[in-house]
């Protein structure tokens, strides 16, 4: 009964995806080397107003890290036709919402309006393309909201430092190595005319997509983007030189301390291809496989059935240049910290040396499916999905045919994959410790 009723949800799920609509676009460039990519979706009166900026952690001076972060706030402070910290007040009354977030690859701004603002959309992106106001004072208020921020969400929350220790310990030259949120030193020795640099060098429409996506009319919204955005120079062209990393061949093992927490954690983290490759999708597949839900293999065996662990979890951490694969639990009770890894490595070795199961591949591919559709389920979702997948896969289309990647991944692809990146000698073993006194 229990194969019927798979069989039969992975069929009407086929159905559903089948069915879903196809994200219809239009791109084109301004002369400044904006590319711009529109999206009409007239069932609800929506609009989002996305621009995403090709700079993230990894960019500018290893000295100073952490500006592209700090831009995603000081761009908020105002523009030469905004006052100062009018922004943020201007955007919820006319009804709409809006956010900000930093990568180690990309920053990403966006409003969501009713579809009768649009153009102050449009206003509010190309105010802070053509001329913020970057000052001393916006650099000294924005400094104290980022080390703020860095205090609540890394320094003092348990397990806050695990990714900055994932990248130190992972990357040796690649500037992957370094925080996203970079180091507070580094922002309190800058100077204004080294923020005024980085946002000449990177902030510029030849290094950004715009994406305008919901209940928008095609032509006029072509003209309005001309009249607020043809203005902006285009900038120097961003060349990207990062170091390779040398292949790890040898077992790191290694220990952290975090004052925040008091029980330990393990961690077994694989350096990987980045994210736009085939191989990192199936590593996707792969880390869905083990922990993604209650009914995966790791929380199955670790949590429920063996209660060895409070929690378990293997993770994908997608990058441009390189993902992160990581294997991580936390024990419960006096469990060894090896037992957790020796049971988290069985597993892995079983999908090497055996293929998983009809019924597990196709319960993967009814997850993707589900992501997938879920995805493209919302306007600001399909806008981030369009600027993403044009600015760091260089690929917009993928936002229809990525699926179908996924669904082509086959069981054997899946073993042969895990044989090539997932081996003891390939990673860093990580025991994550509290903190006391004597560390």
């Amino acid at each position: 009964m229990k194969k019927h009723l798979l069989t039969l949800t992975a069929f009407l799920l086929a159905i559903v995806t089948a069915n879903a609509q196809e994200v219809k676009f239009e791109e084109f460039d301004l002369e400044n080397g904006l590319h711009v990519i529109l999206h009409q979706d007239n069932t609800a009166p929506v609009v989002a107003t996305s621009v995403m900026y090709n700079v993230g952690g990894k960019d500018g001076d290893r000295n100073r890290t952490g500006f592209a972060h700090f831009f995603e706030h000081l761009l908020f402070e105002g523009s030469e036709n905004i006052g100062r910290g009018e922004f943020m007040k201007i955007i919820p009354a006319n009804g709409g919402t809006f956010n900000a977030n930093t990568s180690q690859d990309r920053t990403y701004y966006y409003e969501i309006f009713p579809s009768n603002k649009m153009e102050l959309g449009l206003w509010l992106e190309s105010e802070r393309m053509l001329h913020p106001v970057i000052d001393q004072v916006g650099v000294d208020t924005q400094n104290e909201v980022v080390k703020e921020e860095k205090r609540q969400s890394y320094d003092n929350r348990p397990y806050g430092q695990i990714l900055k220790v994932l990248g130190e310990n992972l990357f040796k030259v690649h500037p992957y190595k370094d925080t996203n949120i970079g180091e507070m030193e580094h922002l309190d020795a800058a100077t204004l005319e080294e923020f005024m640099a980085f946002f000449k060098t990177y902030y510029v429409p030849n290094n950004a997509v715009l994406v305008v996506a919901g209940d928008i009319d095609i032509d006029n919204t072509k003209k309005l983007v001309r009249d607020y955005f043809s203005e902006v120079k285009r900038g120097p062209e961003v060349n990207r030189t990062f170091p390779k990393e040398e292949p790890i061949t040898e077992t790191i093992k290694t220990k952290a301390y975090d004052k925040n927490i008091q029980a330990p954690a393990i961690i077994a983290a694989y350096r990987t291809p980045g994210f736009a490759t085939r191989d990192a999708r199936i590593l996707d597949m792969i880390s869905t496989y083990l922990s993604g839900g209650k009914s995966s293999v790791l929380y199955k065996k670790m949590v429920d059935e063996q209660k060895q662990a409070l929690t378990v979890q293997a993770v994908n951490l997608g990058q441009v240049d390189y993902n992160i694969f990581a294997l991580f639990a936390i024990p419960l009770g006096d469990v060894p910290l090896a037992t957790l890894l020796e049971e988290m490595d069985e597993e892995i070795v079983k999908m090497q040396t055996e293929l998983i199961s009809e019924r597990d591949h196709t319960k993967l591919l009814n997850q993707f499916e589900n992501q997938f559709v879920n995805s493209n389920s919302s306007i600001a979702g399909i806008a981030s999905s369009l600027a993403t997948y044009y600015l760091l896969y260089g690929d917009v289309n993928l936002i229809n045919t990525e699926i179908d990647i996924y669904r082509s991944i086959t069981r054997e692809e899946i073993q042969a994959v895990a044989q090539k990146y997932l081996n003891t000698n390939q990673r860093v073993e990580i025991e994550y410790l509290p903190k006391n006194d004597d560390q």
